[in-house]
């Protein structure tokens, strides 16, 4: 069974930075694509960006040239960078995973990490 565990969360100043990782963990034969989505009280689970097998990636619009999401294939691990903090980007982070193991390709997610902005 493949595990997806973030950590990095916590309280920041607004203006501040976070980093959080999101590590996969079991048997895996490859990860593909894997992405970073949140979640604010009482809204929907947002997408905030994601990256490809190969390196590319794509963000949500809302969080452009503040955040960057990278990854470290040796380690199963993938990382958001989140710079210039604001209020609204308080939420439950989650990271998500297209991974293929011994029972096939499937789609994992974290448990959440908490993120709040706040002075």
């Amino acid at each position: 069974q493949v595990q997806l565990v973030e950590s990095g969360g916590g309280l920041v100043q607004p203006g501040g930075s976070l980093r959080l990782s999101c590590a996969a963990s079991g048997v895996i034969f490859s990860i593909y694509n894997m992405a970073w989505y949140r979640q604010a009280p009482g809204k929907q689970r947002e997408l905030v960006g994601t990256i490809t097998r190969g390196g590319s990636t794509n963000y949500a619009a809302f969080v452009k040239g503040r955040f960057t999401i990278s990854k470290d294939n040796a380690k199963n691990t993938v990382y958001l960078q989140m710079n210039s903090l604001k209020p609204e980007d308080t939420a439950v982070y989650y990271c998500n995973a297209d991974v293929a193991g011994p029972t096939g390709r499937d789609d994992y997610w974290g448990q959440g990490t908490q993120v709040t902005v706040s002075s």
